[in-house]
């Protein structure tokens, strides 16, 4: 079992920078690969970012691409979604979550457990 706790989220202007963490209990964080996503209300919940086990991969969707960067630190069970040049489109709420599976993945059914999501609004 897997708790997650995201924190970081909030109101920024267009054009800046937030940096969310995913705090997660339990001794196996390290064989888990992680990922970030985000939903709309109304909307599917959509693909972010994921990183391996061991950080040795990550993805990105489009949207996300040279604006954001995920990271984690296994030392202190804890992944990270660095979001820069912020835009209104980015705003939604945000969840990380795990997976069983080692390697990348960038659906949500293959995430076994989530967090309680944290809000990030972007003003223009």
């Amino acid at each position: 079992q897997v708790q997650l706790v995201e924190s970081g989220g909030g109101l920024v202007q267009a054009g800046g920078s937030l940096r969310l963490s995913c705090a997660a209990s339990g001794r196996t964080f390290s064989t888990y690969s992680m990922g970030w996503f985000r939903q709309e209300p109304g909307k599917e919940r959509e693909f972010v970012a994921t990183i391996t086990y061991n950080g040795g991969s990550v993805d990105y969707a489009d949207s996300a691409k040279g604006r954001f960067t995920i990271s984690r630190d296994n030392a202190k069970n804890t992944v990270y979604l660095q979001m820069n040049s912020l835009k209104p489109e980015d705003t939604a709420l945000y969840y990380c979550a795990a997976s069983r599976w080692m390697s990348l993945q960038v659906s949500p059914e293959r995430y076994d457990y989530w967090g309680q999501g944290t809000q990030v609004t972007v003003s223009s």
